[in-house]
Formats: C-alpha cells, structure tokens, sequence
C-alpha cells in the first residue's frame, strides 16, 4: 500500500474505480480550507469563494485541454449528465442514443427524460468481449438515425472497462449535426484529455475517481455555443443575477445553493500530489496503471483456465474479466471470507469482476484474488 494513501491495509483493495482514495495530502488542504471557511463562513462563502473556485478552474482548464469559461465544477458527473439531458428541448419521436454499456444512472436519467417528452431511448449493441473499436463505430452508426438527437457515449465504459473511440465518433457525429454528451466519469487521470480538440457538445467527468481529489468534486465542459441552452439542475440564484462580469453559465453553475465547495478547491492539490508519484508525472502514471491492468487481466485470465471467459481489451486503468456462473454472493464472499474488495457486475448474462489498478495497487494483490476465485466459481 503506497503510504501517500490512508487506505485500510487489512484489506485488498481492488476497487479504485467505483469512488477512488484521496491521498493524504489532499485530505489534509481541505480540512485546512473547511477551518477556513467554518472561522468566517459569510467571509468565505461570499468574498474567497469565487477567486478560488475561477483558479482552480484555470488548473483543471490545463489538465483537461480546455479553456476555463467551457467548464463548470459539479459534484458527480451523473449531476452534469442530468443538467444536459434536462435543458434539452425534446419533441415526440425524437430519440436518444447510448451503448449497452452504458451506466445504469444515466441510463436511467435519459429514460427519465424521454418519458416526460415523448422522446424514445435507443440502445446501441455494443458486444463484448469486443475485439476491435470499429465495433463501437459500427453499432452507433447502426442505432443513429435523422430522428437523433443526442448520443450520449462512455469514454471509459464502467461495467466492462472498455475506452471507446470517442474522438472518432464524436468528430462524425458532431459534423453530420448530432449533438454528443460524452460520459468521461473515469476518463480524467486514466487517460489524457484534450476536450476543446474532442469537440463534443457537452463532456462530464468525475474528479474523484483517478485525479483522487475529494468525494463531491466533478466537471462539466459545454461547448461555447451550447451554453445558452444548458441549465443546472438545481436552478438559483443565478437565474437572475444583474452581473454582467461572469458569463450566465458560470453564474448559474458556480452558485446552486450551500454545499460545501472544498472537494472543487482540491482539484489543483489533487493534480499535483498524483503528478508527483510517478517520476514521469501524469503521462507515466497514467501509462504505469493502464500497463498495470493488462498484467491484472492475463494474470486473472490464466487463473480461471478453462473457463476462458470474456475480457476486456487493454487501454484502460482497470480490466473486466468474466468468472463463471452467476452473480450471487460472490461480492459479499470475496469481502468477507477473503478481505477484497473488488466489484461483481452482471452484465448481458455474464458475471463480470473488475479490477482498478491505481499506484496503491499491486501485482501482489490481484494473485491473491487470482488464487482465490477459481474456488469461488
């Protein structure tokens, strides 16, 4: 277990990709800056906040190839997802389209909102195991027709740990005037951003997954001449605010009631203390996990001889490899007989496990989940 995290060392942690682990130094600025805001919270809230928040937003900007006015701070990217999906002006008979892969919440945010509008949820069938990207293509092409809307893709798929050639796709999709909200949930610190290149309409990703800030920090990047049409999902203050200093989409984003805005201001201490674990910075840790799940997933691929189940193709910082039979209780099991934590997903009729690989991961930690699922099967 790599120090820089306060993980509990009794137990295997194979599961970095559902919420993430926020290194101690980071744990550490942002109890500082809730002192700082608790010894004076009218003073914090209403004259530190904003300067604050628009610096860290400039690092984020860096990090993720983008220019700051395009991106708003979120606390999950299911919240930015649902702000798109609901500023949407849908009419009966259009359609929107997402993956088989796709994560049940937004899934279900885009069913939410086609019921209320008449619209229709198209499912693109992505197969898996999947042998080549030009399936992703091929299947979305397939599903989009002139009724489409939106599609709505996963830049890194969460039940199967597959990267989908979002950039691709989007490019064709965004020129034949399909707006595309791309899910990048595990994309920031797994692998590299460059969103105003993309070109997507709408990009939301989570910030404590593999950048490791704190639980609630999150983005939303709108395309400059998108943002007059997307609203928050909580609507205040902003709605009518006389400032002419801030863009509408800033004022509107940046203030949605109290809440606690530290996981935003850690981003940038985040960036910097995972930058600093690897002697490469961001590119090698980046390419130091993804190597690392590739030699997770033959690892568990040999141990469940002959089962040959379905995996996931290299390219992310996790790997899904198929386990025979169902479910269950195999998550329970493997936790508390064995002390791993790891996820059990079912998916298409499979029972998928998926392993994150993060710098407090290692190769020694997946041999014992590799020696002990075999005898769970």
């Amino acid at each position: 277990m790599h120090d820089a995290f306060t993980l509990d060392p009794s137990i295997t942690f194979l599961n970095h990709g559902s919420y993430g682990a926020c290194p101690r130094p980071v744990q550490e600025q942002q109890a500082h800056l809730r002192a700082q805001l608790e010894s004076e919270p009218v003073r914090f809230m209403t004259r530190e906040l904003e300067p604050l928040l628009d610096a860290a937003r400039v690092r984020l900007s860096d990090f993720l190839g983008a220019q700051p006015p395009d991106l708003a701070f979120v606390p999950n990217a299911t919240t930015g997802i649902n702000s798109v999906l609901r500023s949407l002006l849908l009419q009966p008979g259009d359609e929107l389209v997402t993956t088989t892969h796709g994560y049940n919440a937004c899934t279900n945010a885009l069913r939410f909102v086609a019921e209320r509008t008449g619209a229709r949820v198209v499912l693109a069938q992505v197969p898996f195991p999947l042998e080549a990207p030009q399936q992703v293509m091929d299947a979305v092409r397939r599903a989009v027709t002139p009724r489409t809307r939106l599609v709505l893709l996963d830049q890194v798929t969460s039940p199967t740990a597959l990267v989908f050639p979002v950039d691709a796709l989007v490019q064709e999709l965004e020129a034949a005037g399909v707006q595309v909200l791309v899910d990048a949930a595990h994309a920031p610190g797994m692998v590299p951003l460059h969103l105003d290149q993309t070109g997507a309409s709408y990009t939301a990703g989570n910030l404590h997954k593999w950048v490791c800030a704190p639980k609630g920090a999150a983005f939303l990047h709108v395309r400059e001449d998108r943002q007059p049409g997307v609203r928050p999902a909580v609507i205040s203050h902003g709605a009518n605010s006389p400032r002419t200093d801030k863009s509408r989409f800033h004022l509107e984003f940046d203030w949605t009631g109290t809440s606690d805005p530290t996981p935003y201001l850690c981003v940038p201490g985040a960036l910097d203390v995972m930058a600093s674990l690897h002697p490469e910075g961001w590119p090698g840790l980046m390419r130091a996990n993804r190597d690392a799940a590739t030699q997770a997933g033959e690892l568990l691929a040999d141990a469940l001889r002959p089962f040959r189940g379905a995996r996931s193709l290299p390219g992310a910082s996790m790997v899904s490899v198929e386990v025979p039979g169902r479910p269950g209780g195999l998550h329970d099991r493997l936790f508390l007989e064995h002390r791993i934590e790891v996820p059990v997903i079912p998916f298409e009729g499979k029972t998928l496990v998926r392993v994150s690989m993060q710098v407090h991961t290692t190769l020694a930690d997946v041999e014992k989940l590799a020696r002990v699922l075999p005898r769970l099967g």
